[in-house]
């Protein structure tokens, strides 16, 4: 985001200037201009502001993926305001714990409670409001998006950068008149910053809604799609459609697919490498705080297989013991990252204090980075498994489970062991219509990771183990299972 630049809540406008006739978004198969965006997102801005928002205000939006959900957001830029996105299916104690700490002007969405300022998703009176222009303003924070993380403690990282941007400057190697297939869930900050960042370069935004793998290449190829982001659950998905099915599909359109927002098996990884080519297929790692990111291509990633990069220009990095001193190459230790800006330049949060050492900061991540400065992710601290000693990574067990064929999803955690300390328990997701036999598992996993890291203990589950995202909180699995047992004691 620039100092200079566009204003968020003119943006529409400027392209529509430009480019009358291109869509802005295409939503269950019907194409909305640009020009017809900004008239939307302009009836909505007065609402609000007949409601009390004004310039500086959050307002908190709880809205599934669609027109009105991106109506909304250009309705609250072009107020001056911030948009705090959070997921409209957030239990109500979690939801008001966001509320209590943003204390937003208005909630648009059906609200926790009735003493929530708030206005519904279909907002009755609309046509009522003129769509004709409004006043520049631009909001001092662009974004405020929401967090559980790994404790499931609610936080709100507040970006520190105004609302304004230069049209002509692509995100993530997205390019201006881009097609870009939204496949995620907006209340998630790595679709919300992406497909934001495609319209205000002027890309058109084809919106799923909901993922589905094979709607997902049938839109790519009807719309001839150039750029989208997936997490691996949904590249999972995908490749487990099979071959005949992908054989029917070569996604000519598509220039890249970025993968990003959770670790992605290098079995995974390496056959999409070989579905789309090296050149196509490429991954982002980054904190939502701003802090530091990286990125590699698909063939840098053959040449240093599971590395998700080096860090990106205006980031510094390090691994950094317990003790605050650097990492040797090689070793595993804590990321740490470091904006140009220095600390405190890129976010501040609500609820939550950031973990630093001197001028660098961590979200807890653990890796190690290579000769070259290639950084390798091993797991989120608060998810490591220490069993007799010794480290346990617990996507690198998931990665194991989730080679299987029968095996959709799976979360690994540790539980108390009184030989070992901790034992590693696998909670496991099968396909549709069939469950692995336990052994035959097993055995599998047992090809393909050290004796100390298999699995001692095993179950089967019907519940999705991770959100649209890609998201687990093992955290919380982790003590859904300590309390039963504790029940069971008891």
């Amino acid at each position: 985001m620039s100092n200079e630049g566009v204003p968020l809540g003119s943006i529409l406008a400027y392209h529509a200037r430009r480019s009358p006739g291109r869509a802005a978004l295409v939503v269950e198969g019907a194409a909305v201009g640009f020009g017809e965006l900004d008239a939307r997102a302009n009836r909505r801005a007065r609402m609000l502001a007949a409601h009390g928002v004004m310039a500086g205000d959050f307002v908190t939006v709880a809205l599934p993926n669609g027109a009105e959900f991106y109506e909304t957001v250009f309705s609250i830029w072009k107020l001056g305001a911030i948009p705090n996105i959070v997921s409209a299916r957030l239990a109500r104690p979690e939801m008001e714990a966001i509320l209590d700490l943003v204390r937003p002007r208005l909630f648009v969405g059906e609200p926790p409670g009735p003493g929530t300022p708030a206005l519904p998703a279909n907002l009755p009176g609309l046509e009522g409001y003129s769509a004709d222009p409004l006043p520049a303003a631009v909001s001092p924070h662009w974004k405020a998006m929401t967090s559980g993380g790994s404790t499931g403690r609610p936080k709100v990282i507040v970006d520190a950068t105004p609302a304004r941007w230069d049209p002509r400057e692509g995100f993530l190697l997205q390019r201006p008149g881009d097609v870009i297939l939204n496949p995620g869930p907006l209340y998630h900050n790595a679709p919300f910053h992406c497909i934001s960042m495609g319209l205000f370069v002027g890309a058109t935004i084809v919106e799923m809604g909901r993922f589905d793998p094979l709607r997902a290449l049938e839109l790519i190829e009807a719309h001839e799609v150039n750029w989208v982001t997936m997490v691996p659950t949904m590249m999972h998905r995908i490749w487990r459609l099979g071959p005949d099915v992908l054989s029917r599909f070569t996604l000519p359109s598509l220039r890249l697919m970025l993968h990003m927002a959770a670790p992605c098996a290098p079995w995974l990884k390496e056959a999409w490498i070989g579905w789309l080519g090296s050149e196509r297929v490429w991954e982002y790692y980054g904190t939502t705080e701003g802090t530091g990111s990286t990125m590699i291509s698909g063939a840098d990633w053959l040449t240093h297989r599971g590395s998700v990069g080096r860090v990106r220009e205006g980031y510094a990095l390090k691994i950094l013991d317990d003790a605050g001193q650097e990492r040797p190459v090689g070793e595993v230790g804590e990321v740490y990252f470091r904006p140009a800006g220095g600390p405190g330049s890129t976010y501040h949060y609500l609820g939550s204090t950031p973990k630093r050492v001197g001028e660098w900061e961590t979200q807890g991540d653990l890796g190690h980075v290579d000769e070259e400065g290639y950084l390798y992710l091993s797991d989120r601290r608060n998810d490591l498994i220490i069993s007799g000693g010794a480290n346990i990574y617990p996507a690198e067990v998931e990665a194991a489970l989730e080679a299987h064929p029968d095996v959709r999803s799976s979360a690994v955690i540790g539980l108390p062991d009184e030989e070992w300390g901790a034992r590693v328990h696998a909670i496991v997701q099968p396909v549709e219509g069939g469950r692995p036999d336990e052994a035959e598992l097993l055995a599998f996993v047992a090809g393909r990771l050290a004796s100390y890291k298999r699995p001692r203990t095993l179950e089967f589950t019907g519940e999705p183990l991770r959100d649209e995202a890609g998201k687990v909180r093992r955290a919380a699995l982790r003590q859904a299972r300590l309390g039963q047992a504790r029940v069971e004691e008891a």
